[in-house]
């Protein structure tokens, strides 16, 4: 059986859903709390966010790297505030300093709001085709034995090259994530891991078929794998685990309302659409699928739960390696608690019924 990864979230501040932010905007005690927490706990990876607004993802997973040991980095990059050889060697010379624990995050962007934060007027089609051709470059940067050229739409380089390479070869992991036809065309070309975010069976199947229909035109449908992403909501019985989302449901609510927010807009990206086509079925699918907190949210991010006990959840994670997922990002609503106790139950449940299914004699 493939290696299964299991990635976690650590941000600058502690907040979420149901809790305010709380602390300094750079939090330095709470994200070296965060990172060691992911790390002993037995996580693989951990993402470093991307925001319009928010500290730089880079400086962040810097920190991480040095207040750590062995975790690895998935650090979320917006492709096209900065030259691609750049970025190819901020990476690469991160690679090197961490021996190899870096991994990069491209997130084009789907809301055009957020992107004018920035600067950026490209449409959502241009973005991706101008994400193609940064990735192309950046890709270059990291494997080219000499100076290379490239003439684009976006991007033009003369002799371009980088002496600084990667400590994992032939490049450091390229996640990707979108759910457009032009953000799948882009997957299919460079992605070496396809993220989604949390949705039912059925969606999961369809995608995973797509983006592997995408990576065949490139020879890749049998190298790209697939992450998938929750927030578990664990508790010691089922009763107690569903009684405990709706509290989170209860809360989120609550804090929506003292922020002044009322009813979340339609969402511009498809990911977010996508989440609410499934949570208009039901607020609880595939018997562990909790969506309300989706529907309340505007499908704001990562936003579906999976409920229930370590061990059910667990069997609920396996259900989607079956479909070909090999990497879960997981957070929870009360962040340091909830990674401390995926560490501690959740991840090691998973890991055991995997280890059973190996050993279990394949059917006649």
């Amino acid at each position: 059986m493939q290696d299964v990864h299991f990635i976690g979230f650590v941000a600058a501040q502690y907040g979420s859903e149901i809790h305010a932010p709380a602390g300094p905007v750079v939090d330095r005690a709470y994200l070296r709390a965060a990172a060691q927490a992911h790390e002993y706990g037995g996580f693989d990876r951990v993402l470093i966010a991307f925001h319009s607004t928010a500290p730089d993802s880079f400086a962040l997973a810097q920190y991480v790297a040095s207040v750590t040991e062995r975790i690895g980095l998935m650090i979320a990059h917006r492709p096209g505030f900065q030259a691609p050889t750049v970025a190819a060697r901020q990476l690469a010379t991160l690679d090197q300093l961490t021996d190899g624990r870096a991994g990069v995050h491209i997130i084009t962007g789907g809301n055009d709001a957020e992107l004018a934060q920035d600067g950026d007027a490209l449409t959502k089609d241009e973005r991706y085709a101008r994400t193609s051709e940064y990735l192309d470059i950046v890709k270059a940067s990291w494997t080219s034995a000499g100076p290379f050229d490239y003439d684009g739409r976006y991007y033009r380089v003369a002799k371009g090259f980088s002496a600084v390479k990667p400590v994992q070869q032939p490049h450091l992991p390229v996640y990707f994530g979108g759910s457009s036809d032009a953000a799948i065309a882009v997957a299919g070309r460079h992605a070496d891991v396809y993220a989604l975010w949390g949705e039912t069976q059925a969606q999961v199947r369809e995608t995973i078929a797509r983006v592997r229909a995408a990576a065949h035109a490139h020879g890749r449908e049998e190298t790209i794998r697939f992450s998938l992403s929750f927030r578990p909501i664990l508790a010691a019985t089922e009763d107690a685990a569903w009684a405990r989302a709706e509290e989170i449901l209860r809360r989120t609510k609550a804090l929506r309302a003292a922020r002044g927010l009322g009813p979340a807009a339609v969402p511009p990206n498809e990911g977010s659409r996508r989440l609410l086509a499934a949570a208009a079925k039901g607020d609880r699918l595939d018997r562990r699928l909790y969506t309300a907190i989706a529907a309340e949210t505007g499908a704001q991010g990562n936003s579906t739960a999976l409920v229930g006990t370590p061990e059910q959840v667990a069997e609920a994670l396996h259900e989607y390696h079956a479909l070909g997922v090999t990497t879960f990002l997981i957070r929870g609503f009360d962040p340091l608690e909830d990674a401390v106790q995926y560490g501690r139950e959740l991840i090691p449940a998973f890991r055991h019924l995997a280890a059973a299914s190996a050993r279990r004699p394949a059917a006649a």
